[in-house]
């Protein structure tokens, strides 16, 4: 095991920061969105949703770079390639006049926070190992948690004191300062014994391995199907906050109260995953995510919105559900192919953000004047689901 120059608690915060940036440029940005459309001459407010989204399409897409190649040539270089490609990304945003514009400089922030956000894991994998590790990661999670919680209205603070340029900025500054702190810091935990020579069959090889498991290519399936529909929440809340239900200077407060939910069942998932097991506790998370989305349907199906503590306490549930999804679902995809572990994480988030981004664009394009769409939209993609885990669930039996 290595063995870490500085506490534990300063590298579990240094690590909780360097995916925390992530949270922030998603989060703080999500009050201004129409204010930002407005300033870069959106028409159609549908087309706002495209600013959240399209950062997840650069963090499906980055790893498939950084991943391997910190394996090749160290942890660290990757780090401040990713910060340096995110800083002249956010000041892309910052000088937007188009939608097109905009996209771009957030499709470059989500590459460029790939890496942090990848090279991060790999650095505590480096550094720990087994149950430590797993405490470690469980810290890190705890600390990475609040940022969601905080960063809506620390955004409504900037807008109303300064301008939305200065969310960008907030968040350009934070990654210099990091960058900073990891550059002093931090040691290299890529050990020379443990660098892989980078080979341009390596993504090929991948994907022929990743075939041969059916159980990661179907949990892998739902993980997309999972995080589109949370990404038309995402991509929405602002817009159903602000517009349907007129809640604009409680939007950031609602946003706070919904992470919450999100985070418990995030820290409570460790120790019932030891007690239970993952695939269990997978099977009912979609259960109660499915039945939820489909009890909203049932009861506002041809109505006009319910009022906004209904709708958040199903959000609520909804949201406890997909705490118990997020990790888990990539953990049991990850399980058969351990031994490709770098090349396979970075393929699976590739896969699964290419079945969000279109998932997410097209169900929210839905929601305009009702909420029910979203729900709806939670509703199909968690009965598909559920039916590919359970053809995942008859295969192993088969296979007994």
């Amino acid at each position: 095991m290595f063995k870490a120059k500085i506490s534990n608690i300063e590298f579990v915060t240094i690590m909780a920061s360097l995916m925390a940036i992530t949270a922030l440029a998603i989060d703080a940005v999500l009050p201004a969105l129409d204010i930002i459309g407005a300033a870069i001459g959106i028409v159609d407010p549908q087309n706002n949703q495209l600013i959240i989204i399209m950062i997840f399409l650069g963090l499906g897409v980055g790893p498939l770079l950084f991943g391997p190649l910190s394996d090749s040539i160290g942890r660290k270089p990757l780090v401040y390639v990713g910060f340096a490609i995110f800083i002249f990304a956010s000041l892309l945003c910052v000088f937007s006049k188009s939608l097109e514009m905009m996209i771009v400089g957030r499709i470059l922030q989500g590459i460029g926070l790939s890496s942090p956000r990848t090279i991060s894991i790999a650095m505590v994998r480096d550094t720990y190992e087994g149950d430590y590790m797993a405490r470690i990661m469980s810290f890190i999670t705890t600390v990475f948690i609040l940022v969601p919680v905080v960063a809506p209205a620390m955004g409504k603070f900037i807008l109303d004191h300064y301008n939305w340029q200065a969310i960008f900025y907030v968040q350009l500054v934070f990654s210099i300062l990091v960058s900073i702190w990891f550059f002093k810091r931090q040691p290299e935990t890529l050990s020379k014994l443990n660098k892989k020579k980078w080979t341009s069959s390596i993504f090929k090889n991948g994907l022929k391995e990743l075939a041969k498991h059916k159980s990661t290519i179907g949990f892998t399936i739902i993980s997309g199907f999972i995080t589109g529909s949370f990404l038309v929440y995402l991509s929405t809340a602002q817009q159903i906050f602000h517009e349907q239900y007129q809640l604009i200077e409680e939007f950031p407060y609602i946003f706070a109260a919904l992470a919450v939910t999100v985070g418990a069942a995030t820290l409570s998932k460790g120790a019932l995953v030891l007690r239970f097991g993952m695939e269990k506790l997978i099977t009912w998370a979609l259960i109660l995510y499915f039945l939820t989305s489909l009890l909203y349907v049932f009861f506002f199906y041809q109505t006009s919105n319910p009022s906004a503590l209904i709708l958040l306490l199903f959000c609520a549930v909804q949201f406890f559900a997909i705490g118990f999804l997020f990790g888990n679902l990539r953990a049991i995809a990850m399980q058969p192919v351990g031994h490709i572990a770098g090349i396979a994480s970075a393929i699976t988030g590739l896969i699964s953000t290419l079945m969000a981004v279109p998932i997410s664009i097209y169900i929210g394009g839905f929601v305009k004047t009702s909420v029910l769409p979203m729900f709806i939209g939670f509703t199909i993609c968690s009965l598909i689901s559920i039916g590919i885990l359970f053809y995942i669930k008859s295969l192993k039996k088969s296979e007994i």
